[in-house]
C-alpha cells in the first residue's frame, strides 16, 4: 500500500508519546531536550519528540501525527520521504542549538512541521494526471512558509505563551523542523538521484 511505511513513521511519533505520557518523572527528564547535553546524549534529539507537558499539548500532537499520517496514504508517498522525514526527526532538535536560551523542550509539534515539509515536497516531485498532486504540494507548502513566518520564530523570548494554550510554545521548533524536512528531502533526493546514476553505469 502506497504510503505505508510513513504511516509508520507517524504511528511512531504518536505511540511513543503515548509511552512517554506514562513513565515516571525521572524517565521524562532523561529524555527531554538539553542543549548542553546534545553531544554527550544525542538521543535527547529523538526522544524529546515523545515527551509532551499537558494532556492538552499531547492530543494536538496525536491528532498531528493522525492527519500527515494519513495524508502519506492519501498523497502516495514513498519509502524515500519516509526516510527523509525519519532523518528530519533529529535535525529538527538539533537545529534548537541555535538558541542557547532555549534550556528545555519537549513536544511533537516540530517533528510533525518536518513531516508537513517532506510531504509538500514530495507531493511536488509527482507526476500524475493534471498535475494535481504538485499542485496540492505548493499550497501545502506555501501554507506552512506562511504559517511558520507569521509566528515570527526567531524573535524572543524563545517560550511564549499563547491564547488557548495551557503551556509555553516555542516556536522556534516549528522553524527548524520546516528547514529539517526540506534538507532531508533534498538530501534524500540527491541520494536517490546519485544511486540511480551509478546503477545505470554499471548496466
Amino acid at each position: 500500500m502506497p504510503g505505508r511505511v510513513w504511516l509508520l513513521v507517524a504511528m511512531a511519533l504518536a505511540i511513543g508519546s503515548m509511552a512517554a505520557w506514562i513513565q515516571a518523572p525521572h524517565v521524562q527528564a532523561a529524555m527531554e531536550w538539553r542543549p548542553e547535553l546534545a553531544g554527550r546524549e544525542p538521543w535527547r534529539a529523538v526522544s524529546a519528540a515523545w515527551l509532551h507537558w499537558s494532556p492538552q499539548h499531547l492530543i494536538a500532537n496525536l491528532a498531528g501525527c493522525a492527519v500527515i499520517g494519513l495524508l502519506g496514504i492519501a498523497a502516495r508517498l514513498t519509502v524515500r520521504d519516509a526516510v527523509a522525514w525519519l532523518l528530519a526527526w533529529p535535525l529538527t532538535q538539533f537545529g534548537l542549538l541555535v538558541e542557547p536560551s532555549l534550556e528545555r523542550f519537549g513536544g511533537a509539534s516540530g517533528v510533525l512541521h518536518a513531516g508537513v515539509a517532506v510531504a509538500a515536497i514530495g507531493m511536488m516531485r509527482m507526476r500524475a494526471s493534471h498535475g494535481r498532486e504538485r499542485v496540492i504540494g505548493l499550497l501545502i507548502g506555501i501554507g506552512l512558509i506562511v504559517k511558520v513566518a507569521a509566528e515570527r520564530p526567531l524573535s524572543l523570548p524563545a517560550l511564549r505563551h499563547w491564547d488557548g494554550w495551557n503551556i509555553a510554545i516555542a516556536p522556534l521548533a516549528h522553524l527548524t523542523g520546516l528547514i529539517a524536512g526540506v534538507t532531508a528531502a533534498l538530501l534524500c533526493a540527491l541520494a536517490a538521484r546519485a544511486w540511480t546514476r551509478r546503477t545505470n553505469r554499471r548496466a
